[in-house]
């Protein structure tokens, strides 16, 4: 069954439905201007409200907390805009003016919000708890006593205010200078005889090439360019770093993971839990990666074999192609699903051109007032570049199926959003795995299946390692570039049980995910967001279609419960037990075990 597209598709999206004239529309500066006037309404409206003493009190706070959330959706509206531009062309100079003015009205409503955190904290808590009872609260009655929790862990509104002030130019400023930085990355390479220069995007694709010499010598030639970076890289990431401790500092906060646990919405022993069980059953995945260093014809992998295609994965699977495999296995799954992909394939809600100028990796951000989703990516042909359409489709689904809820009740982690688009990769990749025709294109696939828990088990590990490891040395000063290398490399080694004959030492500046301000710890929610998606795959696997309804209600609660509240309502499980975490590692397992057996024969001497 093939999808019914109107091929062939456009590779590039329309952003013009929003804001059009890109960074010079005058409807987006008219957008920007109404918020900052909606802002200051709200800063007064803050100013001018008393903290309800009774339940019959509440009509003040009811009407600012609509502001509230009309607000957010406006401020999300605006940095999905500006986002999209700078990563469509990281050429456009007045895309990241926008950008600081998007970031300055943010830091505004975010010192608002620390006297809006005042008002709650001031609520009595017997009426504090059955005002949560009452509507328009009860809806959003979740969001609302997290911030009046978190509020009284901080420090008083006028400083939590400064710190946001100071935050445009500081925290968020480093973090500019890094997306800067990158904008001008350029690698040259020959491609059939002419010398191209490559953006950050398309140079990190060509690192999957089949052949392990081209390989190698385009991992030198990453290494080098990042190398000549590395000094704008490494003041950004320790200033940014350092703004963080210091806010900590003053708050009190002893564990560097306090902030991204409580924006994860989860607890530390789910957190140590999972780690630990993942770690204790690495020895098989070691076992995978020496046998692919045999198919290979090498000793051990290097860090560039890791991802390396085996075979005939280096068949390009053109644009189209891609869009009616995904569309065809999420039917089978889920046809509401399937549905939504085909309106973002056919109204350009996807830029996957592969073109200078882009910002490497990829990414999907909402557009709130609209009800719809763009997705970013640079689309090179590899069955990796499906896995990452897939996995974004996914994004955009989960917040297509919270569009009618409150503002406030759509803010769910980053760890349950990462939840949704690796179960959309399940779908694809288990689906395509089951459908090989040979032994030969079975391993093809699996392999290629094998090296997400690979990049969750073991990449993301080492992005964790270092960062808590970094962040330990940068609290007693400035890390040099040669440690923030020697810091990279031993957490790789112990991540991958030293599996590896040569690591990654510039890592730490070719992500940007080590860069973002909105989320500290951008690493452990991709390996939760693996995990609970394999047992929510498994659960969907087990009843078929009627788990779409089920599937549907999980998400609409990503934003109204802590995961460990979310995973025991909808699939019974207690996640700071080990138990759940073994059973997902046990699925990735299966596959590693099926292709040990499919690879034996290749390799017996």
């Amino acid at each position: 069954m093939i999808a019914l597209l109107t091929l062939p598709l456009n590779q590039t999206w329309n952003l013009e439905t929003f804001f059009p004239g890109g960074s010079d529309s005058p409807a987006f500066a008219a957008h920007l201007k109404k918020l900052q006037e909606s802002i200051a309404s709200f800063q007064e409206q803050v100013r001018r409200t008393a903290s309800p003493q009774s339940v019959e009190d509440t009509s003040s706070l009811a009407q600012l907390i609509e502001l509230l959330q009309h607000n957010v959706m406006h401020i999300h509206e605006a940095d999905s805009f500006v986002g999209c531009l700078q990563a469509d062309n990281q050429k456009d100079k007045k895309a990241p003016v926008l950008s600081g003015q998007v970031k300055s009205l943010y830091a505004e409503h975010l010192s608002s919000l620390t006297h809006f955190d005042q008002i709650l904290t001031g609520v009595p808590d017997q009426v504090w708890a059955a005002v949560l009872q009452q509507e328009p609260f009860q809806a959003i009655a979740f969001s609302l006593d997290e911030r009046r929790a978190l509020a009284k862990e901080k420090l008083p509104p006028e400083q939590e205010a400064l710190i946001n002030d100071l935050a445009v130019d500081g925290y968020h400023g480093w973090s500019d200078l890094y997306n800067s930085t990158v904008g001008q990355f350029s690698m040259a390479v020959v491609v059939d005889g002419k010398k191209v220069e490559l953006s950050a995007g398309q140079a990190f694709n060509k690192l999957h090439t089949e052949n392990r010499e081209e390989r190698l010598d385009l991992f030198d030639k990453w290494e080098q360019a990042w190398t000549d970076k590395e000094e704008y890289c490494a003041e950004a990431l320790n200033h940014l770093a350092g703004f963080r401790l210091q806010v900590y500092k003053a708050r009190g906060w002893k564990s560097i993971h306090k902030e991204p646990l409580a924006i994860n919405r989860m607890e530390e022993k789910t957190l140590n839990v999972m780690w630990d069980v993942i770690d204790r059953n690495k020895g098989l995945f070691v076992e995978y990666l020496h046998r692919k260093a045999k198919l290979l014809g090498v000793d051990k992998l290097a860090w560039v074999d890791v991802d390396a295609p085996l075979g005939d994965s280096s068949k390009k699977i053109s644009y189209d192609e891609g869009a009616s495999l995904i569309i065809d296995q999420f039917k089978r799954f889920s046809p509401k699903l399937a549905a939504f992909s085909e309106e973002a394939f056919e109204k350009r809600w996807i830029e996957a051109e592969d073109r200078p100028g882009k910002r490497p990796g990829g990414f999907c951000t909402s557009f709130p007032l609209e009800g719809e989703t763009r997705i970013f990516m640079t689309y090179g042909g590899t069955l990796n570049n499906v896995s990452t359409l897939a996995h974004e489709l996914g994004h955009g689904y989960h917040q297509h199926v919270m569009t009618d809820m409150p503002a406030l009740a759509q803010e769910y982690a980053m760890n349950v959003a990462e939840t949704a688009s690796t179960f959309a990769e399940m779908i694809v990749a288990d689906a395509v795995v089951k459908s090989a025709s040979t032994d030969d294109e079975r391993i093809v696939l699996l392999e290629d299946k094998i090296q997400r828990a690979i990049a969750f088990f073991m990449n993301i590990h080492a992005r964790f390692i270092f960062e808590t490891n970094f962040y330990g040395e940068r609290s007693q000063g400035l890390v040099s570039v040669e440690r923030l290398n020697e810091l990279m490399v031993d957490a790789q080694k112990l991540a991958y049980k030293d599996a590896l004959s040569s690591y990654h030492p510039h890592f730490w500046a070719a992500k940007l995910h080590f860069y973002a301000t909105d989320v500290p710890f951008y690493n452990f929610p991709y390996t939760f967001g693996y995990m609970f998606s394999a047992g929510i795959y498994a659960r969907a696997v087990q009843e078929g279609a009627t788990f779409e309804d089920k599937y549907i209600s999980l998400l609409r609660d990503t934003g109204s419960m802590n995961v460990e509240e979310l995973a025991q309502k909808h699939l019974g499980v207690d996640l700071t037990e080990p138990d759940f975490w073994q059973s997902a590692v046990d699925m990735a397992a299966q596959d590693v075990k099926q292709f040990m057996e499919l690879t034996e024969s290749k390799v017996r001497v």
